[in-house]
């Protein structure tokens, strides 16, 4: 069996990383290279770095900084936030970038996926979906969730899948940020319908909420922010609990 991963997620606006975070002996908390090596250090597998910003300068911004970060962590990580284009991409990987997530240029543009895949290698293609229930039918929303479309979340978690995506990052808009855990039910029923690796992402409070999601709602990680940022959940904590469950983790 893969070991289950744990992936905290930094946003990042113009190079910085912005939400406060609560690490002691941070210089600067706002730098990504120094967060990204205290999560490496304290047993984080993976990261995700998410690019809110929408300045002229973004696409260098974000290079500088993906550079900064590869040169100074172990760990793999991915980059998200706008990236719409196969230049988009080759800039983030050859600046050190492992992988890049998309997501809404994906849904007006599916053939994107195949391009990438074809160009890159599904290993670096993650697919980020975001998704609420409307009428108890799970549909794909865009903006952060703001805008609903007619896309049923499963139809498009299989399309992602056969189109070349290495992972697919799921997000319920219902339980993100709420701390009561996750979307399980559909979080399994995705998994069990593709054969590539399920993330996922927004919903734990506790460490009860984490073991939930890797046996019932069979994810092969989850991706969290506040929850590690503020020291609610340690990461190598989390680690060892779930260790205690049976579950494969890297301790």
């Amino acid at each position: 069996m893969l070991t289950k991963r744990i992936i905290p997620c930094l946003d990042v606006k113009d190079g910085r990383t912005v939400k406060g975070v609560n690490f002691v002996n941070l210089r600067d908390a706002g730098d990504p290279v120094e967060l990204a090596a205290a999560y490496a250090q304290n047993g984080a597998d993976e990261l995700v770095f998410l690019d809110i910003s929408a300045s002229e300068e973004k696409r260098k911004t974000l290079a500088d900084m993906v550079y900064r970060v590869a040169e100074q962590i172990n760990i793999p990580f991915t980059v998200g936030g706008g990236i719409a284009s196969v230049e988009d991409v080759d800039i983030l990987l050859k600046n050190g970038a492992d992988k890049v997530s998309i997501n809404s240029a994906a849904v007006k543009n599916p053939d994107l996926i195949n391009q990438l895949a074809a160009k890159f290698g599904s290993q670096c293609i993650v697919v980020a979906i975001d998704a609420k229930q409307i009428n108890g039918q799970w549909k794909v929303h865009l903006v952060g969730g703001k805008v609903p479309t007619e896309i049923d979340l499963f139809d498009w978690a299989k399309e992602v899948a056969q189109r070349g995506a290495g992972e697919i990052l799921f997000t319920s808009m219902d339980h993100d940020g709420t701390k009561n855990g996750f979307a399980n039910e559909a979080l399994s029923k995705i998994s069990t319908q593709v054969n590539i690796p399920v993330i996922a992402s927004g919903g734990a409070g506790k460490i009860s909420h984490f073991v939930y999601t890797f046996v019932s709602g069979k994810a092969d990680a989850v991706l969290e922010a506040s929850i590690f940022h503020f020291k609610e959940i340690e990461i190598n904590a989390l680690k060892k609990a779930l260790h205690s469950q049976q579950i494969p983790i890297r301790l």
